[in-house]
């Protein structure tokens, strides 16, 4: 499954490589792309929305509702 994150504190491709690794280290069968100029994360999937928000906020990031 898609799912679709508005993470407002990206700021630089070093955050989002601090997320993708992040990320695929605790779920190595997601597959994430990040915008760094929309900060939009897109991860496919098939854990929860919730398990993707949580590891996301572990880095520091805040992820918009």
């Amino acid at each position: 499954m898609s799912i679709t994150f508005k993470v407002p504190s990206i700021a630089c491709e070093a955050c989002a490589k601090t997320i993708t690794k992040a990320v695929q280290s605790e779920k190595p069968e997601t597959a994430i792309s990040i915008d760094v100029s929309t900060k939009i994360v897109t991860v496919e999937t098939t854990v929860s929305e919730e398990t993707i928000r949580k590891i996301i906020e572990g880095t520091g990031h805040t992820v918009e509702d």
